[in-house]
């Protein structure tokens, strides 16, 4: 029988119609050349040592802001008076030293990989108005300050130097550095895109020492990268260590500033390890290394003697699966006690330990987790941290005494939290965003009370009014085995319950990542709702192996990397076909990076469930991969063969069914344009059509130019015609 729709509801919905329509879609154009998405922000400030003031660069001059009123006190720098002879020196980055009498200007920065560069460096008397330029003004990387303001060390040619700045003597610390053999100061390939550990040396508290670590990358096997450019293409090597294959060897050192003399660390008898962290304790002579197995599922503390070189094991962790390192290590002031967080519970939560390793108590428990430690202020012994209490979808701030008592949530608003506190930790500036709220900065008192608003991207907001923008709306998918799985959903503006649509699939799903956050969302966002107006459902599902759930969740993909991970998709793909507004007959999955390797998973070993696909940047094969990547996740090839090979997309090529895009930038060094070449090799041998693209000299990126407007407008096409 055909109910009647009521009156009021039939007048609502025409005129939601009506309002849609008065507004436009969003364009191709709207999202890559003329950008509408784009937020305001706070540009990353400078505390001063005072907690009343802060430092930020704008428009060329860097602005020094009373915390109370939020108004401009004065101008610290003018970009007009940076002048070196008649050359005009403009500033990108900036560090103000700790007497706060000289800023270090960034300038002219050229990236290598995803975090490493190299740049002009020069020092700035505030006082005088001084430019001096460190190193002869070549470009150089990592210019550090140290702590007393009267030496900047930094890398240069795989070396490590020391410039004295009240005479400017520069000092050559290390000189067998050399490209694809030994590294001082900074870190190999493979640290810095796993690690995120670029920087790899560090200045004692009081000054008078300077660790490093040292890379022997000469037994890494070389990767051979073609840049097609000029009349005969050249070639781009560098030592990047694929899973299985030799890893640098690392060793600690320590170069005394008083006797110009370096000490190296006997930190083990084992050379393949990971000196996955360095720091140094409250004690001016005594450093603190996190050192890993090659598995990843064993971390050891250490705490070096910085003079006689001594190294004494605090404490060591282990795991079945494997640990992942992170920056949450922090040593009190008392020098009797240090912080420090894992996740050995199920759930990563914060601990206090006495200097000898002891355990005196966990400060946080609970089946959620502690994403980030952002300090503790131990005046009034608090700490403070983010959060998934409220959500596994949200980050809310907290605080909470050392003796784990008296919790407080700070932050207001459900959706996303990204929090920055002053040294003195009496205020803290929130970025607060939402799936319907883009960035709102504000700034706060420690205890939670607003000061004032920084920015709330009223424009943007007023902007966007003028669009047909569909909000996301979040749910949870049960999947036929219980798994309960997070997910998002973007409808039609249009959206008729009675009609049938086709869906595109967004997923990443590689370890600890997620998709499904409430967060406002990025270009991506956007796009997907140039494609809602084109009447397709856009959604995105976090399999198991993803984030904020706790580690049995997380780790739960240990060794057989991409298996579950395809079965949720699917089982998602399944769930979503039984629904009464969605055609099964049209399901469709695109990914980057890993997003590209589940997609091509999801279509070959999963075939049967997916119209199309699109795989952007893949890995297609995990023995291609590095090292640190692959073997936390999968271990070694040698000892999980099948770990490796029956997860990987181009041992099922020939179960290949639908459409399937396989998009790859020629110039990726971090996921190699041989996967997309092995994987092409694959369909052909199994006659399987397909359609690919490649992106000359681009990264895994692929940006520059008109280089997204175009991947993206070929990824449109596709979607149409083939979904």
């Amino acid at each position: 029988m055909k109910k009647n729709t009521p009156l009021f509801l039939f007048i609502f919905l025409n005129i939601s119609f009506l309002c849609a329509q008065q507004k436009r879609p969003i364009t191709l154009d709207d999202v890559w050349k003329n950008p509408i998405w784009r937020e305001k922000g706070v540009d990353e400030i400078s505390w001063f040592k005072s907690g009343s003031t802060y430092s930020a660069l704008e428009d060329e001059n860097v602005e020094v802001y009373d915390i109370k009123t939020g108004l401009k006190v004065k101008t610290l720098i003018q970009g007009k008076d940076l002048m070196l002879d008649t050359v005009q020196i403009s500033i990108q980055n900036y560090t103000i030293s700790s007497d706060e009498n000289m800023a270090l200007i960034e300038t002219g920065i050229e990236p290598i990989y995803r975090r490493s560069s190299k740049a002009f460096f020069y020092l700035y008397d505030l006082k005088t108005k001084k430019l001096t330029p460190i190193s002869a003004g070549r470009k150089i990387s990592l210019a550090d300050l140290s702590p007393d303001g009267k030496f900047v060390a930094y890398c240069f040619n795989n070396n490590l130097f020391m410039v004295e700045i009240a005479t400017g003597k520069e000092t050559q610390i290390t000189t067998t550095g050399k490209k694809n053999e030994i590294i001082h100061g900074s870190s190999d390939w493979v640290y810095e895109e796993e690690f995120e550990y670029w920087k790899s040396f560090h200045w004692s508290p009081d000054s008078k020492k300077i660790a490093f670590l040292t890379f022997d990358e000469r037994q890494v096997p070389t990767y051979n990268m073609q840049k097609w450019t000029g009349l005969y293409p050249k070639d781009y090597t560098f030592k990047y260590p694929k899973a299985g294959e030799k890893n640098s060897r690392v060793d600690v050192s320590i170069y005394d500033l008083t006797s110009a003399k370096t000490i190296e660390i006997q930190e083990g008898a084992e050379n393949d390890q990971y000196i996955a962290r360095m720091q140094w304790t409250k004690d001016a002579n005594q450093l603190s290394v996190r050192r890993m197995n090659r598995l990843q599922n064993k971390i050891d503390l250490l705490h070096i003697n910085a003079t006689s070189g001594s190294v004494a094991t605090i404490f060591s962790e282990t795991a079945k699966t494997f640990f992942e390192i992170n920056d949450d290590l922090t040593y009190l002031e008392n020098g009797k006690e240090f912080i420090y967080s894992t996740d050995v519970s199920g759930f990563q939560h914060i601990y206090l330990y006495d200097i000898t390793g002891k355990l005196i108590r966990p400060i946080t428990s609970g089946a959620w987790e502690v994403s980030s430690f952002l300090g503790l202020d131990e005046k009034k012994g608090l700490l403070y941290y983010m959060s998934t209490e409220d959500s596994s979808i949200q980050r809310q701030l907290y605080s909470i005494s050392i003796t784990g008592k008296n919790k407080k949530k700070l932050s207001q608003g459900a959706g996303t939290h990204q929090v920055q506190f002053n040294p003195s930790f009496t205020y803290f500036i929130d970025d607060f965003h939402s799936a319907l709220q883009p960035s709102v900065f504000s700034l706060f008192h420690a205890d939670g009370k607003l000061v004032k608003v920084l920015e709330d991207n009223k424009e943007l907001k007023s902007r966007l009014d003028g669009f047909q923008i569909s909000p996301k709306s979040f749910f949870e998918i049960t999947t036929a085995k219980g798994i309960k799985l997070n997910a998002w959903m973007i409808k039609p503006l249009d959206f008729d319950p009675n009609k049938k649509y086709p869906v595109l699939m967004h997923c990443y799903g590689g370890p600890g990542h997620q998709t499904v956050t409430d967060a406002w969302g990025g270009p991506d966002f956007f796009w997907y709702q140039l494609l809602a107006s084109k009447g397709y459902i856009v959604v995105s599902v976090d399999n198991r192996g993803t984030g904020g759930k706790g580690s049995e969740f997380r780790k739960s993909t240990y060794a057989q990397l991409g298996k579950l991970e395809c079965e949720d998709q699917i089982d998602a793909a399944k769930y979503l076909s039984t629904q009464s507004y969605i055609d099964p007959a049209r399901i469709g999955i695109w990914g980057w990076s890993f997003g590209g390797y589940l997609t091509s998973l999801c279509l070959t070993k999963g075939a049967d469930v997916f119209k199309s696909g699109i795989a952007v940047a893949p890995v297609t094969n995990w023995r291609f991969y590095d090292s640190i990547y692959t073997e936390r996740y999968l271990k070694l090839p040698s000892e999980n063969a099948s770990g490796y090979d029956e997860n990987s997309p181009v041992t099922f090529a020939d179960r290949l069914k639908g459409n399937y895009l396989l998009v790859h930038g020629t110039g990726d060094d971090n996921v190699h344009f041989q996967n997309a070449v092995s994987m092409v090799n694959a369909l052909v041998k199994a006659n399987k059509k397909f359609d690919s693209f490649y992106y000359p000299d681009k990264n895994h990126g692929i940006s520059g130019g008109n280089t997204r407007n175009h991947l993206y407008g070929m990824m449109t096409e596709f979607v149409l015609q083939k979904l």
